[in-house]
């Protein structure tokens, strides 16, 4: 049986349909598609190391410089520049698991990170919210809520990711409320800004008092993760430093991806951005691994061009194809887990936004990304969240679930006999073998409409964009929050109470 969107929500099941497999645990089984021979693939991991060896990296945070001087890296206090020998990040890329679990609230909400594993997650860091209703606005921790509630309710939506900015919060309070809504409304992996390790500190002993865990158990399984952007060209900065300490030393996840846009902070071709990228992403994934050997990390890319006219970046373009099959290349290379992404800078959900979105998704998923960031809802390059928008990319994404299922080809499914007894010129609606599986066949469309023009406009139907409109809304409306434990949901409320009236945490 093929994968369904039937039964999605908490794992149940919709006993009156026939197809019930879920989009819970997905493997791709597509060739992995190489932009590189091999020994030009050699070429960039080895022009990465001579950049660390000769160039280096400038370290804004103190405490990382000596961690680096430590493990024996040349370090510059003047400068704050690190120049990594070779065989230290020789060392680190032995200890770096290529593959964990990143649990979840309950088993059931586990995902694989690594090998042929894909998850997808949904817009992240958005600091704009939009609609058909309201348009374009600041996001709130409503907005903030609602998409959180649907990444729970689709099970192809595989982690909650960093949503949209709950502006109407001040930045050393929000935390609270945005770990807090993700923790109660949600059972999947989750995941925590690094602003500073007062925040970080705050949100993992809030995932703990949720879950019911001691400070052993929480440090000895992944449950959460953070995104570390490296500031392209050759700089970390003090958050992301202290990101990938914080998150190492409690052996949580740090997903290291450099921001190299060719032409503006990485060189214009495409090779040389990702010398840039894997230069970058080595020398954290190194920083983790001299904190905690072998702490969870994941390789991740976001390179693409730029409008060289405006300086916008680009997305869904041939060169952010090539640069994801490049960047697969260069985390198989290296044995890691891989984060891509599915982008598109168009100002709405339109033509533009569709094609985009499919063009640099495909890009990742036939360069092998274990993990696909921005895969729902994203727009304006990073800058909008859609509801709209996330329904229509659901739709994509679930497509996708179903090119990833192997096709049946018993001798049942060669159809022989389907064949013979129908005549030529005749159809097969309704021989035997299209009545015994009719209901099994096919995808049944979320947002799509495949009906002709005159029964579209005879039924006053409306577009794929207006559908959505009314499949998220009533999402919303029928969402059953996830229990959780009242007695930690109540320690858990004392705790931000607290943590308040203290005056939040401050961020770096």
């Amino acid at each position: 049986m093929r994968r369904s969107r039937r039964g999605r929500h908490h794992g149940q099941t919709d006993t009156s349909h026939q197809r019930q497999v879920i989009y819970r645990n997905l493997k791709n089984p597509l060739i992995k598609q190489p932009a590189f021979s091999a020994d030009r693939l050699e070429a960039i991991h080895d022009t990465a190391l001579r950049v660390l060896e000769e160039l280096g990296i400038k370290v804004l945070n103190s405490e990382a410089r000596q961690y680096y001087a430590q493990a024996g890296a040349s370090v510059d206090e003047a400068s704050m520049m690190v120049k990594i020998d070779r065989e230290l990040v020789a060392s680190a890329l032995e200890t770096a698991p290529s593959e964990f679990i990143l649990h979840g609230r309950t088993p059931a909400h586990d995902v694989t990170l690594g090998g042929d594993n894909i998850n997808f997650v949904s817009v992240g860091g958005a600091p704009h919210i939009s609609d058909l209703d309201r348009g374009k606005r600041p996001a709130t921790l409503e907005d903030t809520r609602n998409i959180i509630k649907l990444c729970e309710h689709f099970d192809i939506i595989h982690l909650q990711s960093p949503n949209v900015e709950s502006q109407d919060i001040a930045v050393h309070l929000r935390h609270y409320p945005v770990t807090q809504s993700q923790l109660s409304l949600s059972q999947k992996p989750f995941f925590i800004f690094s602003r500073g390790s007062e925040q970080i500190a705050d949100a993992f002993t809030m995932t703990r008092i949720a879950y019911g865990l001691s400070q052993e158990e929480f440090e000895a399984k992944p449950w959460c993760y953070t995104v570390i952007n490296t500031n392209s060209p050759r700089q970390l900065d003090l958050p992301m430093c202290q990101g990938i300490i914080d998150f190492a030393q409690a052996g949580q996840v740090s997903v290291i991806t450099p921001f190299t846009l060719a032409g503006a902070m990485a060189p214009v071709t495409m090779p040389g951005a990702l010398v840039l990228q894997h230069a970058e992403a080595l020398a954290g994934i190194l920083l983790s691994q001299i904190v905690r050997s072998g702490a969870p990390v994941v390789y991740g890319s976001f390179t693409s061009n730029v409008d060289m006219k405006s300086g916008s970046p680009a997305f869904g373009t041939p060169e952010f194809v090539q640069a994801a099959f490049g960047a697969g290349q260069l985390a198989r290379h290296i044995a890691l887990p891989w984060r891509g992404s599915a982008a598109t800078a168009s100002n709405a959900p339109d033509e533009q936004s569709v094609y985009e979105f499919l063009m640099s998704a495909w890009g990742s998923i036939l360069g092998g990304v274990n993990m696909m960031v921005h895969s729902a809802g994203w727009l304006e390059g990073g800058l909008t969240g859609s509801m709209e928008k996330f329904i229509l990319d659901i739709e994509m994404l679930q497509i996708f679930a179903e090119i990833f299922e192997p096709l049946k080809s018993d001798d049942a499914e060669l159809a022989f006999d389907a064949i013979a007894n129908v005549e030529p010129g005749s159809h097969f609606f309704g021989c035997d073998h299209t009545i015994e599986r009719y209901q099994t066949a096919f995808y049944e469309p979320l947002v799509s409409d495949w009906s002709n023009f005159g029964q579209w406009t005879d039924n006053g139907s409306k577009t794929a964009t207006q559908r959505a409109n009314g499949i998220w809304k009533k999402i919303l409306l029928d969402f059953e929050e996830p229990a959780l434990d009242p007695a930690r949901a109540e320690e858990l409320q004392a705790f931000i109470d607290r943590r308040s009236a203290e005056g939040g945490a401050a961020v770096d």
